[in-house]
This record gives structure tokens, sequence and C-alpha cells, in this order.
């Protein structure tokens, strides 16, 4: 729920974008959007619906970036607005629960099975709705997030990793639409317990594990895993042999990691990089801006991240 100093819900006039937050980020969210001119008029559950046209936001789950207030008299009308426009939609659900169903009943089945990695996040256009009143619908043909409500499902391993920080792995390579491939080359910083490892390795690719504890041994037995006792601030790039993929999950202050990052590179060592950017209170917003101002790179809020963003980059 937003916090108790955000703006209730209200009836608009007009939505120009809608912005949805993960659970217990909602403050952040906001936070961010005031940084960019963009106000909130109005929170429906974690929907926050802003009179202004759509602005990058980080830490948006989810962004409508063509919403669309429209009077739905009655239940047919509601399903008719929606598919008079297009075919796949995903329900929001903030309210009105019952007459939400039945409109959803009404509309074609959009396939929401968890993915079975690895795979590439879904490429069929969907757009997302809810009720802000009974008779009031909200719609976009549109959304930043290729899943519904944002949120990635997969067919979980519960035996193999050491950790669930591995799913996070996985949404970030179905967001790029690639991932590590056998004969590939890998780097993965800051790997203990080792979840990260564990997922590379499963793929296939050769991966290189650094951390100054040790891996979980059942993943340092894994077939292609290297483990290096070291610490990831105290490598070079120059000194280090160039890497299909470099990968982190470690825990450091924003600023640092972003060092990091700039320093790998512009030593132009590694192809791809996955990184979690983790944050403590207050957000760093500056530093989120910075990774995001990296040409070649983006920075999403994933659904398995927390208060964290996670930073994807392609030479």
């Amino acid at each position: 729920m937003p916090p108790d100093d955000l703006p209730p819900a209200a009836d608009l006039d007009r939505c120009g974008a809608a912005y949805l937050a993960s659970e217990g980020n909602e403050a952040v969210l906001a936070e961010e959007l005031a940084r960019r001119g963009a106000r909130i008029a109005a929170w429906h559950g974690r929907l926050a619906l802003s009179p202004d046209p759509p602005v990058q936001a980080l830490w948006a789950l989810d962004c409508w970036t063509a919403p669309e207030l429209v009077e739905v008299p009655s239940i047919g009308t509601a399903v008719a607005a929606l598919r008079d426009r297009q075919r796949n939609w995903s329900l929001e659900p903030v309210g009105f629960h019952r007459r939400s169903a039945l409109i959803a009943e009404r509309l074609p089945p959009v396939k929401a099975a968890p993915l079975k990695f690895p795979m590439a996040a879904p490429a069929a256009p969907l757009g997302a709705w809810t009720l802000l009143a009974p008779d009031r619908l909200l719609l976009s043909t549109t959304k930043t997030s290729p899943f519904p409500n944002g949120i990635a499902r997969f067919i979980e391993d519960r035996v193999g990793p050491p950790s669930r920080a591995y799913l996070k792995l996985w949404e970030a390579c179905a967001r790029l639409g690639v991932w590590p491939q056998p004969g590939e080359t890998c780097l993965d910083l800051g790997a203990t317990p080792g979840g990260w490892t564990w997922a590379i390795a499963s793929l296939g690719a050769g991966v290189t594990a650094v951390d100054r504890a040790p891996l979980d041994p059942t993943v340092a037995a894994m077939p292609g895993v290297t483990f290096r006792r070291e610490s990831a601030f105290g490598l070079d790039p120059a000194n280090e042999p160039a890497v299909d993929w470099l990968f982190s999950d470690v825990i450091a202050y924003p600023e640092r990691l972003l060092v990091l990052v700039q320093r790998w590179i512009l030593a132009g060592k590694a192809a791809r990089i996955v990184c979690t950017i983790k944050f403590q209170d207050p957000t760093d917003h500056d530093a989120a801006d910075a990774f995001a101002a990296i040409p070649g790179g983006r920075v999403l809020h994933l659904s398995h991240n927390k208060h964290e963003l996670t930073f994807l980059w392609c030479r």
C-alpha cells in the first residue's frame, strides 16, 4: 500500500501515465517521480496515477504508457472497450474484484504459465487494465514490462541452487533475450554462496566465481566452475582475460559498484554485463541515474529485486 503521506485514491479527469510499484517500494517510486517532475494524482493499490506524460521510472515494476479512462456502465461495455482495442490484456486488481473477474472471464485468455528457463520474455503485445470504480475503467494498450503485472514467474529449481538469488539472473537474461551459452566465458563477482554461479554453470557456460568467502561445495564441484578467493573490487580489468559475460550480485554501495562497472566497460573486457545495484536508506537516486546514463545500458526494477535495481549492458 502507498505510504500515509501520499495521495489516496481519487477521481481523475485524465491520466497521462500509471506506474506500478513493487510491494514495499511505493515511497521510493514516489521519490523518483517527484525528482522527474511527474505528479502523482492518486494511488490505487500500488498503482500511482499521474496526469503528466510518461517519464523514465527506474523503480516502476511496470509503466502504463498510453492510459485511457473509459466510462463503462456495464460489464459488457468494459469487455467491448478492451476487445475493440487489442487481444491481450492483464488485469491489475486494485478493487471491485468480483466485477473485475467477470470482465476478465470474457476476455481472450493470456498464457501466463511459468517460464521454463532458458526462455526469452514474451514478445506479444500486452495491455493492462483495472477498475477505478464499478463504472470506470483505466486501460493502457502499451506498457513497459512484457509480463502480466510486471511479474516474471519461472518453474523454479528448489533442489540445485543454494539460494533463490538465481531468479534475478534468470529474469534479467529473459528480459535481454539472451543468456550464457556453452563455450562462453563468464565472471561472477561476489559469487558466494553461488546462486548465480549455479545458474550460469547449469547453462553449460564456463564461469569463474570470485569472492572472499568460499562457494557452496555443491556449486564449486559443478563442471565448468573455477573459484578465485579474492575481492571483486581488487581485480584490475586491464590484467584480466576478456569474458563474454560479467555478472555481479555483490553487496556494495551503488557508487562503488558504478566505478567497478565503468572500469570494466572502459577496459573493453566484457561483452555483456548484468549486475544488481543494492540500495540502503535513503535511496541513492543519483547513482541509479548514473547507471542509466551509461551508453548501451539500461536499468530495470525486476520483479525478483527487493530494494534493488538491475543494470543490463551490451557492447
